[in-house]
Formats: structure tokens, sequence, C-alpha cells
């Protein structure tokens, strides 16, 4: 087959002590058709000095500036200078390994539109890694070998921000970067989804995954838990609510009420259950807190928990299963 020319988009700000690597990872791509576009976020160590002497000794390297600033208009502006068939992102903190680009473009190549290239992923950190990006590590992996990245959507970002391929027509049809709701990559999966893309299973690591304690991700407000929650709602309501169907809440944590306060904010009618036997027939912004067998009462109910505990949503799990009840379409685990 042809090789046709993939883009890299490579937003980038204040990464001195890692983009080298990342520039070495893409420099050493089997698949050799590739243009890397990297975009200087306003830095002011540097990086961009890392980048230039890069492209004189390779012009498939391409640095330029912001249009704006911050990471969308970063995405933005490298859209506007690419070319490529392909559509990829890349972090510049992060590694590629050296078979990505030719097996997405191999996977993308069998499988055609309308499907999702993405890879399993590895994460590193010099100082430890936390059990939190471990688990998430291991969750997307699982869905990812699967390729049923969506079926899971509602609980976190299920497409890998820096690994993931499409066809430029597919990235067109779904807004690409034209959205500037954060966080950006969490839209831009769920666009995939309400695009009906299919992942396409990926059982090899393509991706290691930087985390450090100055990451955008981890200290930008842009990607904190409220934003991410937001997000959810916004989808839920427009991809697989039914109004016609009652809608309960399942768990009464801090999420459970973030959840009730957005919910309440567009007006949004929902029955409130939880199994803490503290909380049951206690009014919380006026809404009684109901036994979680009161489900049973509801014609046809839809369901979004919020409980985070990983034993308590196996048990609501089951007994969801028990009911007969479907996953994304009769519950959805928003944690």
């Amino acid at each position: 087959m042809s090789q046709p020319l993939v883009s890299i988009l490579v937003p980038f700000r204040n990464t001195e002590s890692f983009i080298g690597e990342c520039l070495d990872s893409i420099l050493k791509q089997t698949y050799t058709n590739w243009e890397a576009i990297f975009i200087d976020d306003g830095s002011n160590d540097s990086s961009f000095s890392i980048v230039d002497a890069i492209t004189k000794q390779d012009t498939r390297i391409k640095l330029y500036g912001n249009n704006d600033s911050g990471i969308i208009a970063a995405l933005q502006t490298a859209y506007s200078h690419c070319n490529g068939e392909y559509i990829s992102r890349m972090d510049s903190d992060d590694i590629m390994t050296p078979n990505r680009l030719e097996i997405m473009v191999s996977n993308l190549q069998k499988h055609g539109r309308k499907h999702l290239a993405i890879g399993q992923v590895h994460y590193f950190r010099e100082d430890g890694l936390s059990d939190g990006f471990a688990r998430y590590e291991k969750w997307l992996n699982r869905l990812t070998i699967a390729g049923n990245n969506f079926s899971e959507i509602y609980k976190e970002c299920v497409i890998p921000s820096p690994c993931w391929m499409l066809h430029r027509d597919d990235f067109e049809v779904c807004d690409g970067f034209n959205s500037n709701i954060y966080p950006e990559d969490y839209d831009l999966a769920f666009r995939f989804y309400k695009a009906g893309y299919t992942c396409i299973p990926c059982d090899k690591v393509l991706l290691h995954w930087r985390d450090y304690s100055t990451r955008t991700s981890r200290t930008h407000e842009n990607y904190a838990h409220n934003s991410f929650l937001d997000l959810k709602v916004h989808y839920f309501l427009d991809l697989n609510y039914d109004a016609s169907r009652p809608l309960a809440i399942w768990g009464a944590g801090t999420k459970g009420k973030t959840l009730a306060k957005i919910l309440l904010s567009f007006e949004i009618p929902f029955y409130w259950i939880c199994d803490n036997p503290k909380k049951i027939g206690k009014h919380i912004y006026e809404q009684k807190l109901l036994n979680f067998d009161y489900l049973a009462q509801l014609d046809n109910p839809q369901s979004i928990v919020t409980v985070a505990n990983e034993q308590a949503q196996s048990e609501i799990k089951f007994y969801f299963e028990k009911q007969k009840m479907e996953s994304m379409i009769d519950y959805f685990f928003f944690c």
C-alpha cells in the first residue's frame, strides 16, 4: 500500500526537559511519510530553540508560534498548517514507540473511514507513579485491547489524548479542534463517540505517557473535576438521556451532589437514591434521598451512578444485570 502523509500536531510550552525525547521518538518512526507540526504556546525556556535546531536537520519537523494562547488555540494553529491525509496528536513531554505510526496507519487502511486508531499506553514518572494513574492505565488499556472504549466514556476520558489517529475527513466531520470546550481532549472523545466512530482494537503499547507535578492536566483549572462533570452531563443530555423515562442519581457523595446541582440548574427531574442509612430520608437541595430499592418502583428508569468505590460499583452493576438492564442504555457510570 502507499504511504499517505500523517500530520502529527504537537503543542508545547516550557517542556525543555522533555521535548528532545519527544522529537527523537518521532524521528525514529518506522513509518517515514509524516510531518510534525510543533506550535510554541509562549515558552520562556529553551523549548523553542531545541525544536528550531531540529527543523534545520529534518524538514519534516515544522515550527510555528501560536496564533493566540492556550492549548486549544495551539491545536487550531497546528491544524491550519498541516497537510496530512491522516491526523494525529502528540504531547511534547511524551514518547512514541518506534512502530506507533506504522501500526496506526496500517489499522486505518485496513478498517477504512469512520474508524479511530488508538494504542495501549504506559504511564511513567521519575519519582514513582501514583496508584490513581496506574489504575487509569490498566482501565484504559483494558478498553483499548477490545476496542470498546466508548462503552465507558462517562467514567473518564477513554481516548488517550496523545495517542490517536484518524482520517482527515472524519476529523473534520466531528469539527476537529474548532470546539473551545475544556477539557479539550475529553470533549473531542465525546465528539468521536457522537459521530459513531469505531475504535480499532490494539494490544500494543504505542505511547509512553509522562506524568509530573507541573503537567498542565494537573495544574490548570480547565482540568478540574467539575469541568469533567459538566462535560459529561452536557453530552449525556444530548446523546443518551431519554426524557420519557424517569432518571435516577445513585450516590450522594461529593460527585452525586454536584451532579444533582447541575441537573437542577437544567430543570431536569430526577429521583435520588443511595444505600447509606445515614442519608436515606434526608433532603439535600430539597430533594429527598431514597433507598436504592426504590428504583424497582420506577417504570423503565435510567440511572446515573456516582459511587466511586470499586467494590460498590461491582455490586451496583450486578444489581442492574439482575434487573436485565443494559449499560449505556439503562445505566451509566459517571466515575
